[in-house]
């Protein structure tokens, strides 16, 4: 279920609001910068919204080898699933395929003197990106930052069946 709030309502979100709409799975597409600082951490809020990097080997996520669904930080998007996941090396969590295309924005830049794609949820939140030296079968490597994401485990939720 997508919730589109008004820009008056918005502007007036609080933050258990908020942390209700997510808890209940409402798909947020907006929610003010100044709650998003108090939903999340300093460096979740640095990655989703302020396109940050978080240091190579050092996410939380990088090793996790749970079987479940790896969901947005702060939207609560699924995007990629454990079956998809694969270890690259290069110091973040790092996936061969998308889980629920729906949820993802490809979008094209240039950054560091390079052309490259940035990963974004649908609601706008920055995950990372993504390149195309990856295993098959589709040859591309999702590199997501840990801070971008939070994980279900398949014993804690439906969320698969629900998104897929």
């Amino acid at each position: 279920m997508t919730v589109t709030i008004p820009a008056s309502a918005e502007d007036r979100l609080t933050v258990p609001e908020a942390q209700a709409r997510i808890q209940r799975g409402e798909q947020l597409n907006t929610i003010p910068k100044a709650t998003w600082k108090q939903l999340l951490t300093p460096q979740q809020y640095d990655v989703l919204w302020r396109q940050g990097t978080e240091r190579p080997f050092t996410g939380e996520l990088l090793n996790n080898k749970q079987k479940g669904v790896y969901v947005t930080a702060g939207c609560r998007l699924p995007v990629f699933h454990s079956s998809q996941k694969y270890k690259s090396g290069t110091g973040w969590p790092s996936f061969w395929e998308m889980f629920n295309k729906d949820n993802i924005v490809l979008k094209k830049e240039w950054a560091w003197g390079m052309n490259r794609t940035e990963v974004l949820s649908k609601c706008g939140e920055h995950l990372g990106h993504v390149f195309d030296d990856g295993p098959a079968p589709t040859g591309l490597r999702y590199c997501i930052n840990s801070a971008a994401l939070a994980f279900v485990p398949d014993s804690a939720s439906p969320v698969e069946s629900i998104h897929k």
